[in-house]
């Protein structure tokens, strides 16, 4: 059987064989939890963000209410996707009253674990 590890030195020989040809690309490895992100040439760091933000939101709606801190985790995201689209930009003022009212909730929820810790 094929070993992760294994793959994952297989797929750095093909890089290789691509950045030869001059195409830029980025590998990062979590060899702790077996993941693997590439990234082309036209990546910046807000895009980088921007991608990593869409798994966390991914996860605040999968577990939507069934875990005591999905709140923040959604409520936390949705501010940050806000603030990413506007990264070279400026906020409306209909995205700060959207941005504020996500900070009501994550208030909200923290005032909900503390009655619960106590």
């Amino acid at each position: 059987m094929t070993s992760f590890k294994q793959f994952f030195e297989e797929l750095l020989v093909l890089v290789e064989k691509y950045e030869k040809q001059n195409l830029m690309l980025k590998v990062e490895n979590e060899s702790d939890y077996d993941f693997i992100k590439i990234f082309g040439e036209n990546i910046n760091s807000v895009l980088k963000a921007k991608t990593g933000l869409n798994d966390v939101a991914e996860l605040s709606y999968t577990t939507a209410e069934h875990h005591p801190y999905w709140t923040f985790l959604y409520n936390c995201s949705e501010i940050s996707k806000i603030i990413l689209e506007k990264w070279d930009d400026k906020i409306l003022s209909d995205e700060i009253d959207e941005i504020k009212w996500h900070i009501k909730e994550i208030e909200n929820s923290c005032k909900k674990l503390e009655d619960t810790s106590e």
